[in-house]
């Protein structure tokens, strides 16, 4: 079964406006395939191909003579001796929709990328799919609870039947489009990851060390990141967890979400709070290995809150947009789940997995209305993301949404 892609018209209008452009993200998410889909005039060429792959190595000249026209380049971070031929054709032909790139490892990448295709190239970063793909369901918003995003959104949602069960088979398109032995699947993946991505990034000694951290990190999914406390637990040091850590969010499989500052706010904390973007993987990870046991067990706030923050996010990457997303807390444990800015906006976010939503969830929206000046930034609507099944005003500035109007 073919799932329609949210970046698709994103995509189609690029290629009119740059000569070539990279969408980056993790493996198997549906780079190559939405490529494909997009690109049916192109000719496809993958590095995967060692024949093809040591050509354009060794002879990038000869590499783009044997391949004219428009080309799809898939893997494209295994070539970086191509990047400079790219820019040569590229300059020569000044003509837009050239090349569509691919590639995994974003940190290596994105270095030639920026010094060899800088204002030549749009890059998008492509997740696995959101709960708008998997649903089918055409709308293409970022998430911003604006009051024109919650009217439109309200015409396009359709009830979510098993939420659990989404959570814990996660986003890979494979997952969906054929049936697979989910264990086994995701111990591929993360074995096919570390040997090919990782090994190429870093010195790894021990790969049972660098998969201990991993489920260290997806054990705290949700949490503020305490560097020194994993790398007590995976038993190595700070620096390597920080560069570890860089590598897992550079790859596109984890996202810190920064602490929101304000120098009005002036117990606000400076710590990051971690997520893993595939809430499968974090679930294989953490050995909970059915919908039933992440539902009623006792990390099932941490998988949801976890399920929510990536589908904001993945509802900002589909329009190319970095995410403007920020949490608070201050040293008096105040919270708020997250902030949205916007536009000189400020939506401050709570997410209970609750199907009962009560004004008292957003008590925590009331730091920013006392601290916050209004010439200086403004507040927009207040939001409870629960399980009620339909918007729900609780206040004239605060809306109960369900999880499905993401």
């Amino acid at each position: 079964m073919f799932y329609a892609r949210q970046m698709q018209p994103l995509l189609q209008n690029l290629i009119t406006q740059f000569p070539a452009i990279l969408i980056t993200g993790p493996r198997q998410v549906g780079k190559s395939t939405l490529l494909q889909h997009i690109g049916e005039n192109y000719q496809y060429v993958t590095f995967d191909d060692p024949i093809l792959l040591a050509q354009a190595r060794n002879d990038p000249t000869l590499f783009m003579l044997n391949h004219n026209g428009r080309l799809i380049l898939d893997e494209v971070q295994y070539v970086p001796e191509l990047f400079s031929s790219l820019k040569l054709a590229i300059d020569k032909q000044k003509t837009s929709g050239l090349f569509l790139l691919s590639g995994s490892q974003a940190f290596q990448l994105m270095q030639n990328v920026t010094e060899s295709l800088a204002g030549r190239i749009a890059v998008l970063k492509l997740q696995g799919f959101s709960l708008r793909e998997i649903q089918q369901i055409d709308f293409y918003l970022p998430f911003i609870p604006t009051q024109d995003y919650i009217i439109e959104r309200t015409k396009q949602s359709k009830p979510l039947d098993d939420i659990w069960k989404i959570i814990h088979q996660g986003y890979m398109p494979r997952l969906y489009e054929q049936e697979m032995n989910w264990e086994i699947y995701y111990a591929s993946y993360v074995s096919t990851y570390i040997e090919r991505d990782v090994r190429a990034l870093t010195n790894i000694s021990n790969i049972s060390d660098f998969t201990r951290f991993m489920v260290a990190i997806a054990a705290r999914s949700g949490e503020l990141l305490n560097y020194s406390n994993v790398a007590q637990e995976v038993g190595v040091s700070v620096d390597t967890i920080k560069r570890w850590t860089t590598i897992l969010e550079t790859s596109g499989i984890i996202y810190l979400l920064k602490p929101y500052s304000h120098n009005h706010l002036k117990r606000a904390i400076k710590t990051p709070k971690v997520y893993m973007l595939d809430t499968g993987l974090m679930a294989w990870l953490t050995k909970w290995l059915t919908p039933e046991t992440i539902s009623q067990g006792a990390k099932n706030g941490q998988f949801f809150e976890t399920f929510v923050v990536s589908e904001i996010i993945k509802s900002f990457y589909n329009n190319g947009l970095e995410p403007p997303l920020y949490f608070y807390r201050d040293t008096n444990q105040k919270e708020i789940d997250l902030l949205i800015e916007y536009d000189r906006t400020l939506y401050p976010i709570e997410i209970k997995t609750s199907a009962t939503p009560d004004k008292k969830m957003a008590k925590s929206f009331s730091i920013l209305k006392d601290n916050l000046p209004e010439q200086e930034i403004k507040l927009g609507n207040g939001v409870i993301l629960n399980q009620y099944p339909q918007p729900l005003w609780l206040a004239e500035d605060l809306i109960a949404l369900p999880i499905s109007m993401i």
